[in-house]
């Protein structure tokens, strides 16, 4: 049996038993986006499908660096770090090319029970339900810029993340040359992205040195969220497969622009599947895609902590940079934090251009889409769209996004549409680790600092 064909636990105990499996890998994402896992023993694993498991609720109690926050109320040394119940989603089965001589599983799985509230990816389910209670099914796919370096995590470790080498020098944007020099390293990509079932549409260098750009092929949204975070885990674990490091950072320099996380997303018919954003309005669009993005413009300076949640996704977000700056939205104008790319009435549909590689795709895709279905339901219409360059249009003030990590933090908590999309648990349990990591930023000393001050303040 194929893993893409697993869709059910009996399909799930029928390929663990036919490849003979002793061990199966599961894993769940956390807030960061972090790949949580392990391998199970075959029997408990079995068990699991039926019964969950239990998994220690500190990771959804500490940060990407494993560091334990100190401002939450869900799990911490009060309540003694308990079990989790998590259970096993079987239709997210994918093939592991490395391992088990090619005849390895993984499975995620969402968390249950009280914590469910605070889940990712059990986030995003909700709002693909409530998409389905207001009649759409919601299609996205995302895109991803990277940047590959020469080195591997002892290498950078060693170097203090300083002078490290990318893979190739000068801007190669579109570069067949790179690409073709490179070509052994690409080819391994595309293949585990199609064993893997996150296939990619496109791949190619981007201006910059070493750095590249992969589309992932579309799906309804929680698919596509597990596409686009399996595609950025296994996507670094490939490149330092091949002595190579891959970084999803927002920015890891100044002299280059940020790395975007793109994404795109339309609506279609439950009944049907006929698009809906298509109409007789202008540019072809109809009034539920014009709600749709007067929804998302709104809530984007409410939402941003979602789609900004590093401290480093600020740096990204600065003008002249390809990266927006305030809750725009033009026709195919790609300074506008909303895009809406037009042709036929089953391409037309928004491109959500101020996401950055660092966010969780399914926090994204959550805040963008429930946006979105928030403005449908209370008919908000969006601005006059911008022509020309965005960059240089004085917007509403209501408009202008937060411009640190902490602010987006309090304009999520006070976000009435945000506690009323995600629910209070949610906006409570992810401002607070938001604000964390502003105040563990706060205590470090940066280089720019030492160079500015050390001698002469």
């Amino acid at each position: 049996m194929e893993a893409a064909k697993v869709r059910t636990a009996a399909d799930a105990r029928r390929i663990v038993q036919e490849r003979r499996l002793t061990h199966v890998k599961v894993g769940v994402f956390d807030h960061d986006g972090v790949l949580r896992g392990k391998f199970m023993a075959r029997e408990k694993f079995l068990s699991a499908l039926s019964k969950g498991f239990g998994f220690c609720d500190v990771v959804v109690g500490w940060d990407s660096d494993d560091q334990l926050y100190d401002n939450v109320t869900h799990t911490g040394w009060h309540t003694g770090y308990p079990d989790a119940e998590v259970r096993i989603i079987p239709e997210s089965c994918r093939a592991l090319p490395f391992e088990f001589d090619g005849k390895g599983l993984l499975f995620l799985g969402e968390f249950a029970g009280a914590t469910e509230a605070i889940c990712p990816r059990g986030l995003l389910r909700r709002i693909a339900a409530k998409a389905g209670g207001m009649g759409f099914d919601t299609l996205a796919a995302l895109e991803y810029e990277f940047f590959l370096f020469d080195e591997t995590p002892r290498s950078a470790t060693e170097k203090n993340f300083r002078d490290l080498v990318p893979i190739s020098p000068g801007n190669f944007g579109y570069s067949v040359l790179r690409a073709s020099v490179w070509t052994e390293f690409h080819e391994q990509l595309l293949s585990m992205a199609a064993d893997m079932d996150f296939p990619l549409e496109g791949l190619h260098t981007e201006t910059g040195p070493g750095v590249m750009e992969a589309a992932i092929d579309k799906d309804d949204i929680v698919a596509a969220a597990d596409k686009a975070a399996l595609f950025k885990t296994f996507g670094k674990v490939l490149a330092q497969r091949n002595g190579l490091m891959a970084t999803f950072m927002a920015k890891w320099s100044p002299d280059y622009p940020g790395q975007s996380g793109h994404i795109h997303m339309s609506l279609r018919a439950k009944r049907g599947g006929k698009p809906v954003f298509a109409g007789d309005g202008a540019h072809g669009m109809s009034e539920t895609m014009r709600h749709f993005i007067g929804g998302q413009q709104r809530l984007m300076p409410e939402f941003l902590a979602m789609i900004a949640p590093t401290v480093n996704s600020y740096t990204r977000l600065i003008p002249g940079f390809w990266a927006p700056t305030a809750a725009t939205w033009g026709i195919d104008n790609r300074t506008c934090a909303l895009r809406v790319v037009t042709g036929p009435p089953e391409a037309l549909r928004v491109e959500y251009r101020i996401g950055a590689a660092d966010a969780n795709p399914y926090l994204a895709l959550a805040a963008a889409v429930g946006a979105g279905l928030h403005g449908i339901e209370h008919g908000i219409e969006p601005g006059p769209p911008v022509t020309g360059n965005a960059y240089a249009r004085k917007t509403p003030g209501k408009l202008d996004l937060p411009s640190t990590l902490w602010d987006a933090a309090q304009r999520l908590k006070r976000s009435k549409a945000a506690r009323d999309l995600f629910g209070d648990a949610f906006v409570e349990h992810f401002a607070a680790t938001r604000e964390w990591e502003e105040r563990e930023f706060r205590r470090a000393i940066t280089d720019w600092e030492l160079k500015r001050y050390f001698e002469i303040i």
